[in-house]
């Protein structure tokens, strides 16, 4: 058995060598049941230890019996839950604090006080076993066209913006529909949940055609705008009002040249083209970061990517530069307040002469959290006045997981557990700095929530239409 979470490593797609460690990784969990009610993975991880026989197998905290005992076919269908929110590693006992970051060896050994034994990445040993299930060629058919499909975010992006009207009337019609029923056959998207729509224009097209808000000057800081899939084809008026807010606040805006970052391939196995996907874009934001600018990223997901994935399966000193200066972009401009103070000359504009709501409800994201920033943009509201109340729950969506086909029983309960959270806050304008996982709230309730930085812009005063 071999503790590793780097694909560089020779045992690393080694099938046999993994199934040992997802036993090993199993009977931990089963004795210490800590992410019990993070998804479904635990809750089906246990009833399936406590569906084992006993055997001939060393005692442990399941009754006598050992996660070894489960089949591949057991293990993979535990495994093919995962959604790869990542808060299974928040405050876990078992792993090393530098082991969902450490891209130069081994995990190291845990200082767990009552046992002396490697130490334990789930999720890094989640995306290991999908990496083999992917390379072992044990995808079904339609598994491996959803992927082939879902994965090419950029295609779908291009092709979705030109053709938004008909691909909007398609994505929309009513679930369940022949319309909707179709369109998951050939993408493997699922007929029932709501699809976020295209935009008719690209945020960058609208990025390149403007003028600078900052008139030439100098700004505070100079940042890279790391705009995402989602933003750039799905929802640009996120990035328009990123560009208005840190333009009034003197920080000087470019847009990055990287592409899509990844995040598909990797959470469908296919490390081979992550790999390739993110040693192009460390290579384009270390360049980026050289000539002076920050960057800054609009999702968290595709943040977690830029910051630790990438600085995982590419390494080296490029990607320890992109992981140092990437950041959440509500993240950085609290930071700015926070370290700067606040007032009209210094820190940022806190003059706030716009529409403020009374109250905010704000979801923290699964991928903010993991990084430590699950607080930043209530945080930032807070600076307007509004009252601010923080509901952490995952949505079921994390990426694309939640919208495939044959997903939705978990997926949707997740979504529903969210919507009731945020509905038992109580009436309030609800924000979120996941576009996907707002869509998946505003499936469950009927309203939409707004990104962080266009709250701020609304109470700016900012017109979204200028």
């Amino acid at each position: 058995m071999t503790v590793t979470y780097l694909p560089s490593d020779p045992a690393y797609f080694d099938e046999a060598d993994a199934r040992r460690e997802m036993a090993r990784a199993f009977d931990l969990c089963t004795g210490c049941r800590r992410c019990v009610d993070l998804c479904g993975v635990f809750p089906s991880l246990f009833d399936r230890m406590a569906g084992l026989q006993d055997g001939n197998h060393a005692g442990t905290d399941a009754g006598g019996v050992s996660a070894d005992q489960m089949t591949p076919a057991q293990q993979d269908a535990i495994a093919e839950q995962c959604f790869h929110c990542g808060l299974c590693v928040v405050g876990c006992p078992y792993e090393p604090a530098s082991s969902s970051q450490d891209a130069e060896s081994n995990i190291p050994e845990s200082d767990f006080p009552e046992s002396n034994f490697p130490g334990l990445n789930f999720p890094g040993l989640m995306v290991r076993a999908a990496a083999i299930r992917h390379r072992g060629g044990h995808l079904g058919p339609i598994q491996r066209l959803t992927s082939s499909v879902l994965n090419r975010t950029e295609v779908l992006g291009a092709v979705g913006v030109r053709a938004s009207g008909v691909v909007n009337r398609a994505i929309g019609a009513e679930p369940g529909s022949v319309v909707r029923r179709t369109v998951a056959k050939v993408t493997g998207i699922s007929a029932v949940r709501l699809i976020p729509p295209y935009a008719r224009q690209r945020f960058s097209t609208w990025f390149n055609s403007r003028s600078s808000g900052l008139s030439g000057a100098t700004g505070k800081s100079r940042v890279a705008i790391f705009p995402t899939c989602t933003v750039e084809y799905q929802q640009p008026q996120i990035g328009q009002d990123l560009v208005k807010v840190y333009e009034r606040n003197g920080i000087e805006c470019s847009l990055s040249t990287a592409g899509c970052c990844g995040a598909p391939w990797l959470h469908s196995g296919d490390l081979d083209r992550f790999g390739a996907v993110a040693a192009k874009n460390v290579k384009i934001l270390a360049e980026e970061i050289r000539r002076g600018s920050q960057i800054v990223v609009p999702q968290p997901t595709c943040s977690l990517m830029l910051k630790r994935e990438y600085l995982h399966h590419v390494g080296g000193a490029d990607a320890e530069l992109v992981s140092a200066h990437t950041f959440d972009a509500s993240d950085y401009l609290w930071r700015m307040a926070e370290h700067s103070g606040t007032g009209p000359d210094c820190g940022i504009d806190t003059r706030f002469g716009g529409h403020i709501p009374d109250e905010v409800t704000y979801h923290s994201p699964c991928h903010l959290r993991v990084q430590g920033l699950g607080r930043s943009s209530a945080e930032l509201l807070a600076l307007t006045g509004a009252k601010v109340t923080v509901v952490e729950k995952c949505s079921g969506t994390d990426g694309l997981w939640g919208l495939r086909s044959g997903n939705e029983e978990t997926a949707v309960g997740m979504a529903q557990s969210l919507g009731s959270a945020l509905e038992a806050v109580g009436p309030g304008t609800l924000s979120g700095d996941c576009h996907l996982a707002n869509t998946a709230v505003t499936e469950q309730t009927a309203h939409t929530p707004v990104h962080p930085l266009q709250l701020l812009a609304r109470a700016y005063g900012i017109d979204p239409d200028s």
